[in-house]
């Protein structure tokens, strides 16, 4: 069995990263980084879909160079001060770092510097992991099923005067999808309203996550001028109402004459909908006004072009 190969390379998460911020789905990503989707989703889903900052050296630590110099200057029998005068650098810079990697005989550049590098790493604790009054109000909240936008306005208007109470929304976002910051229990997570466990771009919309919209949708601010005023019979507003056990009612309001009817549809696709439509339509009878029955006539006209 093929294993698969999870890892990437600097460049390829940079990439990753990019096009997820951009919107773009997994199977887009997987295919200009020659991964299965799964492997993007594992990649994203451990940092929560949120990008980490991308890691940078002090100014104030000693370069790759630097350490170099450090272990010629240690080679050639140059005491410490020589060697610091050399870099332009405190004698106790260099006699630390030479003392924190096994001293003038272990010292080893390449090893020196990339210990310095792992031991840089010190995660700092998130704002609700230091405060526990805080951390309890915002896990209230979720359990009420408040969005962490109401959370973030409601503390700021319940405790005016005491700054310690405030969190961003940003902040609870991250630290539920984060569960690394150990501040809020992962089960806190499906009470948020899209209960998603990764963090989706607000750019995803662009790129066929359409979050309820309408695909190519023609605006209603775009139909013609003669509507507005009623005045001219045939023309229609229509509308899908969807109720429980999967059960959907079309409607259909004539706007000069105010006639509606109502269309009980098995489905919710086009060609559902315009069967029925079209049906309802054949079925009008001879007893409504003439008005109502050229509006008829027009929409079952309408109705067979679709």
């Amino acid at each position: 069995m093929k294993q698969r190969r999870w890892k990437l390379s600097s460049t390829q998460r940079a990439e990753m990263w990019s096009r997820w911020k951009a919107g773009q789905s997994l199977n887009a990503i997987g295919r200009v980084l020659g991964k299965d989707k799964q492997v993007i989703h594992f990649l994203l889903a451990r940092h929560g879909g949120i990008a980490p900052t991308a890691r940078r050296r002090s100014r104030r630590a000693l370069t790759l160079a630097e350490r170099e110099d450090v272990s010629r200057g240690i080679v050639s029998g140059c005491s410490m001060r020589v060697i610091a005068q050399h870099l332009s650098r405190a004698c106790s810079t260099v006699s630390r770092e030479v003392a924190r990697h096994g001293g003038r005989a272990q010292y080893r550049a390449n090893q020196a510097d990339q210990q310095a590098w792992e031991s840089a790493l010190r995660p700092k604790l998130c704002r609700l992991a230091l405060h526990e009054k805080l951390r309890t109000l915002v896990a209230s909240k979720l359990m009420l099923d408040w969005s962490p936008e109401q959370i973030s306005g409601w503390l700021k208007q319940s405790y005016p005067d005491d700054e310690s109470l405030r969190v961003s929304h940003e902040t609870i976002y991250r630290t539920l999808f984060l569960q690394a910051r150990g501040a809020l229990k992962q089960e806190l997570v499906r009470h948020l309203r899209s209960q998603r466990r990764i963090r989706r771009s607000r750019h995803s919309s662009i790129h066929g996550h359409s979050q309820g919209k309408i695909v190519d949708a023609v605006s209603i601010r775009e139909r013609p001028a003669e509507v507005e005023d009623r005045a001219i019979p045939g023309h229609w507003e229509g509308d899908l109402l969807r109720g429980a056990r999967n059960s959907h009612v079309a409607t259909l309001v004539e706007r000069h004459s105010r006639f509606c009817m109502l269309v009980k549809v098995p489905g919710k696709d086009t060609a559902t909908v315009v069967a029925a439509l079209s049906q309802h339509v054949r079925e009008l009878s001879t007893q409504h006004s003439p008005e109502v029955l050229s509006a008829g006539v027009s929409m079952a006209k309408f109705v067979r072009e679709r």
